[in-house]
């Protein structure tokens, strides 16, 4: 895909106070955060402006993100599979000279980032739960694989919990886990997330548990952190159960 092509049937804006993309004529308002447009920069300008940049997870996992910092900075990451190169989430910043990946698997909906352009320019397969699909802020975005059940592609595991979103699903390779935004981790702790129904996001969190914790793993990919999962498990064990 050319760069002509690109600008010439590309309408995209990117919302610099939360990362979200608008395909199309620009709104007034961000509709995932509110912020106004004023707040947007089109796609091509933050392309000059952002550089995604990789810093290595390990020897197969590497995480992406944007410099400067791009709104909320919800983090994706790179998957080197024995199948190909794919990636967990997307970049919220559209870099042309990024290395493909083969598909962009998504834990939720909330930040699909530039994918539909990164899936035009590699012709990547995107996979999202059906039932964040359905969901507004899906409408302009092309999903190619709507799954609805746990299931395994390129090595990954795949399983669907629901809680924060719907369709919330999170992912295993290896010895990785990539929980998202699940769970956050502050100073005062870890605590769940909040933009979500409370108890389904407390009740879900016990399937989590009971997969992860039969688990052999190393390493959490959080959308803002990369934690050891020896310390990150009895974090997530107290949260689950209340103590």
């Amino acid at each position: 895909m050319t760069s002509q092509n690109f600008s010439e049937n590309m309408l995209q804006w990117v919302c610099l106070q939360c990362g979200y993309n608008m395909i199309g004529e620009m709104p007034d308002v961000c509709p995932f955060c509110g912020a106004s447009h004023d707040r947007f920069m089109a796609w091509d300008a933050a392309e000059k402006t952002y550089c995604v940049t990789s810093h290595a997870v390990n020897d197969t996992v590497s995480q992406l993100l944007s410099v400067p910092k791009l709104g909320l900075e919800h983090a994706a990451y790179r998957v080197e599979t024995e199948t190909g190169a794919v990636w967990i989430d997307s970049p919220s910043a559209f870099n042309r000279d990024l290395a493909p990946v083969a598909a962009i698997f998504f834990t939720h909906h909330h930040f699909l980032g530039a994918s539909n352009q990164y899936r035009r320019l590699w012709d990547a397969e995107v996979w999202l739960h059906e039932l964040d699909a359905k969901h507004r802020l899906v409408a302009a975005f092309d999903i190619d694989r709507r799954f609805s059940d746990d299931f395994t592609a390129h090595g990954l595991e795949a399983y669907h919990v629901d809680g924060h979103t719907p369709g919330f699903t999170f992912y295993i390779y290896q010895d990785v886990l990539f929980i998202c935004d699940y769970v956050f981790l502050a100073e005062a702790g870890m605590h769940f997330n909040p933009y979500g129904p409370e108890q389904t996001t407390r009740q879900q969190a016990r399937r989590i548990y009971q997969i992860v914790s039969t688990k052999s793993l190393k390493t959490v990919c959080g959308y803002n952190y990369i934690a050891s999962f020896a310390d990150w498990l009895p974090q997530f064990e107290r949260l689950v159960h209340g103590h």
